[in-house]
């Protein structure tokens, strides 16, 4: 299982913030840190990719100014820097 901790950067950070801002769950769900940060949970790496990739068309659709893109930003920036995940994108180039 892969883990990702999203720090809680804002106030927009939070375990609301899928439902909030309409934004896609990761397949595995998440889970809240006693320090209210949040963990995206994924079986592999290239679960990991592929959520990150609907992440981004789903950034596609965002207003630059909306909230939401502030949220959807920052779940991308912790997924690219995990670096499972940059190792895993790295043998795949």
């Amino acid at each position: 299982m892969l883990r990702i901790d999203i720090p809680q950067s804002s106030a927009l950070i939070n375990k609301d913030m899928f439902v909030d801002y309409n934004i896609p769950k990761p397949p595995n769900g998440t889970n809240t840190e006693i320090n209210e940060d949040v963990v995206l949970l994924f079986d592999d790496e290239e679960q990991a990719v592929a959520y990150l990739d609907k992440l981004e068309e789903h950034a596609d659709d965002l207003d630059d100014e909306s909230p939401g893109k502030d949220v959807i930003t920052a779940l991308i920036t912790a997924i690219t820097e995990d670096a499972f995940v940059q190792a895993f994108i790295d043998a795949g180039e």
